[in-house]
C-alpha cells in the first residue's frame, strides 16, 4: 500500500463512512444550486437538512426533475397540518404522500434501514422527530432484502443523531442507512411527518 493509499484508510477508518463519497467540485456544484433555490418549485418553509448529501440531491434532481417538482408543488400548496393522516395520491405522478401521526420509541425499538431503489423524504412539520444515521463499515446486514429495505447491525456509539425541525427536511438515499422516530429529550414525543418515497434514478 502507498504512502498516501494508507493515510486516505487511516482516514476513512477514523472519520467513518455515512454516505455516498462526492467530490469536492460536486459538493461545491450542489451548495451553489441549493442556495439558488430554482428546485423549490414554491416550496419555501424548509431547506435541506445539514445532513443531506446535496450532491445526490442535485443529481437526484436533475436525472428525476418531474417527480421532484411534483412533490414541492404538493407540499407547498397543501396545509400540511390540517390534512388528514393517510395517503394522498400526488397529482401528475404515480406516488403519493404520507401523511404520518406518530410517536417516537426508544432507539432499542426502532430498526435501521436502507433503500436501494427509493430515496426517503421525510419532513417534519409538528413535534420533534429524531434521527439517526449508522456507520457503513461497522454495520452488517441483519435480514433479507426484501421490499427496498435491508436492515443493520450497527454500532451505536459510531451513530449520528439529529433532531428536526420546521424549517428543516431529510434526504436519505441508497447510501444514507437511517433510523427514524428515535425518542428525544422533550417531554412530548408525538410527530406529524410527511414521507415521499422518491425514485431512485442510477
Amino acid at each position: 500500500m502507498s504512502f498516501v493509499m494508507a493515510i486516505l484508510a487511516i482516514t476513512v477508518s477514523a472519520q467513518g463512512v455515512y454516505t455516498k463519497s462526492v467530490t469536492k467540485k460536486e459538493q461545491k456544484a450542489a451548495e451553489k444550486w441549493v442556495k439558488k433555490g430554482e428546485w423549490r418549485n414554491g416550496f419555501t418553509a424548509a431547506a435541506p437538512h445539514e445532513s443531506v448529501n446535496l450532491a445526490e440531491f442535485h443529481s437526484q434532481y436533475s436525472k428525476n426533475k418531474a417527480q421532484w417538482d411534483a412533490m414541492f408543488e404538493w407540499l407547498a400548496k397543501t396545509d400540511l397540518l390540517a390534512i388528514p393522516k393517510g395517503k394522498h395520491p400526488v397529482p401528475g405522478t404515480s406516488f403519493v404522500a404520507s401523511v404520518e401521526d406518530s410517536e417516537n420509541q426508544e432507539l432499542s425499538k426502532r430498526k435501521s434501514e436502507s433503500h436501494y431503489n427509493h430515496i426517503d423524504f421525510q419532513y417534519v412539520v409538528k413535534g420533534t422527530e429524531r434521527f439517526g444515521i449508522i456507520e457503513h463499515l461497522s454495520s452488517k446486514e441483519n435480514c433479507e432484502y426484501k421490499p427496498d429495505v435491508m436492515h443493520y447491525d450497527y454500532d451505536k456509539s459510531l451513530t449520528r443523531f439529529y433532531d428536526s425541525s420546521p424549517n428543516k427536511f431529510f434526504l436519505f438515499f441508497p447510501d444514507d442507512w437511517h433510523i427514524a422516530k428515535v425518542k428525544t429529550d422533550k417531554a412530548d414525543q408525538a410527530i406529524r411527518v410527511i414521507v415521499f418515497k422518491l425514485d431512485y434514478v442510477e
